[in-house]
């Protein structure tokens, strides 16, 4: 069997690393930035950060904002038509996963515009050129999709998420500066450290995961388990180990995909606009259990990369109960809520379960999920 990995061309990480930016710029011989960020980062000044990089060395730059936090078809389509009136020649994307899922459609469609019509990039799309240059800064320890070839956008009309797959999408640079992390908020903080951590746990049970991708998913999970609390709490080394694991997080997972549940949590945003690492958060552990019975040994190396003492003495039985309990405790030490009782309604189920079976994350999952063992899922959760 041959597997394949994909990442980025060049990563910097570090305090200060956004100052590279300019140099890589500079030495890549780019004329002019096309910058995506979400209005709340320009807002409080933490795309300025960049911008600031930018003016010091004289480049020239253009802010593009309307992205919202599950980016929309129409901000992508809108995003294209003020690419090409920018006359840029490459894409700084600053911000969680929406502003580098937007800079990859868009980076996409540009030097692809066959596949203009946004839902043509649903799965794994034929495209033939690289996208746009991409330097990605992200300002979330979450997504990792500054390492990934995925992106997802949601299809407002059709109330869905699809998501694209795509080698040619991934970030020439990725930025992985911890200073830009440090005006998260605690909730945020929270949620998107546990998205993190479901790519770690996702990505190791997959069906599709092996000898490389475990090494990356392990110590993400390690790092991600010992630095989460810190980053909630705002400590400089709860900040840098949180931008490093949920990066290295993205090294695995982007290459031998997830499960269900982020396909559950993709229907939950795109019918209730649920923020992404929260229901990923809730859905977690309940899925753990579900998949238990089909991940041979590996609960106990999550329990141990978790800080679980005593787990070579359990039975099989002990350490799966070991690493979902693990799971829930950092869950709600960082303040995630336990159940979906407030965001769900019992009449979307079926609707909700339609769209997260036929999510493209769902066949990764270890254990084939129907319909309505989805529905039951939910349930339990509410």
């Amino acid at each position: 069997m041959v597997n394949r990995i994909v990442l980025n061309e060049t990563s910097y990480h570090g305090a200060g690393a956004i100052k590279e930016i300019a140099t890589e710029a500079a030495k890549r011989g780019f004329k002019k930035a096309f910058v995506c960020s979400d209005p709340d980062l320009v807002k409080f000044g933490v795309t300025k950060k960049v911008t600031d990089v930018l003016d010091e060395a004289k480049l020239a730059y253009e802010v593009y904002s309307e992205i919202k936090p599950n980016p929309t078809i129409e901000n992508v389509q809108t995003g294209v038509a003020a690419f090409k009136k920018a006359e840029a020649d490459y894409l700084i994307a600053i911000g969680g996963g929406s502003s580098m899922d937007t800079a990859k459609a868009i980076g996409i469609i540009i030097n692809n515009p066959e596949f203009e019509d946004v839902r043509s990039l649903e799965g794994v799309a034929d495209t033939k050129k690289p996208s746009v240059p991409i330097i990605a800064v992200p300002t979330t320890a979450g997504t990792a999709a500054e390492v990934t070839i995925n992106y997802v956008i949601t299809d407002v009309e059709k109330k869905r998420k699809f998501v694209c797959v795509d080698p040619h999408d991934i970030p020439v640079i990725a930025v992985i500066d911890p200073e830009m992390m440090s005006s998260m908020p605690k909730g945020l903080t929270a949620a998107t450290g546990m998205d993190a951590l479901t790519h770690a746990i996702e990505g190791y049970i997959t069906k599709a995961a092996w000898e490389m991708t475990d090494m990356f998913h392990l110590k993400a999970i390690e790092l991600i388990s010992d630095n989460l609390r810190g980053a909630v709490e705002n400590t400089a080394e709860g900040r840098e180990g949180m931008a490093m694991g949920q990066y290295i997080a993205g090294m695995g997972f982007s290459n031998v995909g997830l499960g269900i549940v982020h396909s559950m949590a993709h229907a939950l945003g795109a019918v209730y606009d649920t923020p992404h690492g929260v229901a990923n958060a809730i859905l977690l552990p309940t899925v753990m259990e579900y998949n238990a019975d089909a991940t041979g040994d590996k609960y106990k190396y999550i329990a141990k990369a978790m800080g679980v003492e005593g787990v070579e003495d359990m039975s099989q039985e002990e350490y799966r109960k070991a690493a979902v309990d693990a799971v829930k405790k950092l869950s709600s030490d960082v303040g995630i809520p336990s159940d979906l009782k407030e965001i769900v309604k019992e009449e979307d189920l079926q609707f909700l379960a339609e769209s997260a079976y036929a999510d493209a994350c769902a066949p990764g999952n270890p254990k084939d999920a129907s319909v309505e063992d989805i529905i039951k899922l939910y349930q339990s959760l509410l």
